[in-house]
């Protein structure tokens, strides 16, 4: 058995331009993390995984979209985990309810990762950034809508470089 290491991530992208818009913007409120990763609701945080636990996951993650069809998600609005983390992100108005089983189901295969927060489905817009950018953020965003049907999420890898590319698609194919 190999003992090679990867971090992994799953999650659901927001699709472009959406997403694009929410990642610039990001960078305006003077978030480092935010050309690592491309805007999206995290289903699975990053974990540490062996080789053997990467392919069972890989093999869960194809059995868990397979039996998921698509669904609806709205962003809307903005909110805060202030004071317990400095993060300002986008509410997912709708789809929370599938994103919550999705990201439950997804963590009760080969990756059964103890959470550090309770799971709440969001977009993160800025962390770690001055008072002043959370503040910014959590205003000029407040009014920020978007709407798109999630039909696949993606496997990340974190590359040496601390930046997570995505590995593998997994269409949901439930009907």
């Amino acid at each position: 058995m190999s003992t090679r290491r990867t971090t992994i991530g799953v999650s659901i992208p927001v699709p472009a331009p959406d997403g694009d818009y929410l990642q610039q913007r990001r960078v305006e409120f003077g978030d480092s993390e935010a050309w690592r990763i491309p805007a999206h609701i995290t289903l699975v945080p990053p974990t540490e995984v062996d080789a053997a636990t990467y392919a069972a996951f890989v093999a869960h993650c194809e059995t868990v979209a397979g039996d998921w069809p698509p669904f609806d998600v709205l962003l809307r609005g903005t909110g805060t985990f202030r004071p317990i983390s400095d993060v300002v992100y986008i509410h997912v108005a709708q789809g929370v309810s599938a994103c919550e089983r999705l990201e439950k189901q997804l963590r009760s295969g080969p990756v059964q990762r103890p959470l550090d927060f309770y799971y709440h489905p969001h977009v993160t817009v800025a962390h770690n950034v001055s008072a002043a950018d959370l503040e910014r953020a959590f205003t000029e965003l407040a009014g920020f809508r978007a709407d798109f049907v999630v039909d696949a999420f993606h496997l990340y890898e974190q590359g040496p470089d601390e930046v997570w590319r995505p590995v593998k698609d997994f269409p949901l194919q439930g009907g």
